[in-house]
């Protein structure tokens, strides 16, 4: 919006130059949604306050610290939507399909999420929407996405270390929702403490953005031997915007948590990060800057598949942070280690683009 009514302006005043720039608007894109974040921040939570009443419901089988959680609002994730969205229609070009494509993926997920969160708050308990309805909402949102990725270009990923662009033809519809699911329900597995999901999500969105700025340059690309994709340079706006909304909505989530992310939140932000990975092409890169993500969701894999083989647990509680909870870390001390993890694997997966 702002590009399409300041730039033109640009040859009365010089300044307005600076809005052809990716790195600019991105930034400005980062600081929007943060600003946002704190100054509605606290209003929006004494709402939700005042509307839920006595907040989300716990479950009584995790550790019993959460209980003290009791009261604590939830769906705060509805003002991480509110910022992003508002702050990605400023700053990026309008014309772009990828973005449009990328809000598509994030309110569509948000829409489970709060379908989901909703009926928790009306039941007064943890259980929400129907495993069966939430995985076929998230197959809809996902094959939308994943069809006009297919229409826009080459229907390839990367492979990292061996710089292979594997062409998958068809089967790219169906990976790309494989993608989009996994990293959505892979983020909500995250989203139990306070903060341990956000945190590794704005250090993801970070990469992605660097990533996205690097596929989109066609010398970039062509140096680093990544597949080119024109205009996808536009999404590190929306990654940046994805940056601020979290580190905003960490200002409040950060321990002990004035809010609760929520599913609304939690499978928007995964869903978002599967799609700027399948768009850039670079979903394997998500797997390893998203590697909390993925060992929070295999754990839970292998705890139920070994307690339904063997009836014996391999963890003391899934997902995995549940199961150090128990050990007798406290709740901070798990939170700052996972997310010194999450830095490491993200500066990793950046790394790579330069190994051949």
């Amino acid at each position: 919006m702002l590009y399409e009514l300041l730039y033109p302006l640009h040859t009365e005043y010089s300044f307005l130059n600076l809005f052809q720039y990716i790195t600019f608007r991105t930034v400005y894109a980062l600081v929007t949604a943060l600003v946002i974040s704190w100054i509605i921040g606290p209003a929006f939570i004494r709402w939700l306050r005042q509307q839920q009443g006595k907040g989300q419901p716990i479950r009584d089988d995790g550790p019993q610290t959460h209980l003290l959680k009791q009261g604590t609002p939830t769906m705060g994730g509805l003002l991480i939507l509110f910022t992003i969205t508002l702050s990605t229609l400023l700053w990026a070009k309008p014309g772009s399909p990828l973005i449009w494509m990328a809000l598509l993926v994030l309110l569509g997920y948000g829409l489970i999420g709060w379908l989901d969160d909703d009926l928790k708050l009306r039941k007064r308990h943890p259980d929400g929407l129907a495993g069966r309805w939430k995985l076929l909402l998230q197959l809809l949102f996902a094959a939308v996405p994943a069809w006009g990725l297919m229409q826009l270009g080459t229907p390839v990923v990367d492979i990292p270390f061996f710089k292979i662009a594997w062409d998958l033809g068809w089967w790219y519809v169906p990976f790309v929702i494989f993608v989009l699911m996994g990293a959505s329900n892979a983020v909500n597995l995250t989203d139990g403490l306070d903060g341990l999901a956000v945190g590794p999500t704005f250090m993801v969105a970070t990469a992605l953005a660097v990533i996205s700025y690097l596929t989109g340059h066609v010398h970039f690309a062509e140096y680093l031997l990544i597949p080119y994709q024109p205009g996808a340079g536009e999404l590190s706006v929306f990654c940046g915007a994805m940056v601020g909304a979290c580190l905003g909505f960490l200002w409040f989530n950060s321990y002990p948590a004035q809010v609760f992310m929520g599913d609304v939140g939690a499978l928007a932000l995964g869903g978002a990060l599967g799609f700027v990975a399948c768009a850039v092409h670079q979903p394997f890169l998500l797997a390893i800057a998203g590697g909390l993500f993925v060992l929070e969701a295999v754990s839970v894999m292998v705890q139920v598949a070994s307690f339904k083989l063997t009836g014996k647990r391999v963890f003391r509680m899934a997902p995995i942070h549940h199961h150090y909870e128990l050990k007798g870390w406290p709740e901070p001390r798990v939170i700052v280690r996972f997310w010194i993890i999450s830095l490491l694997l993200a500066l990793l997966a950046l790394s790579t683009l330069k190994i051949r």
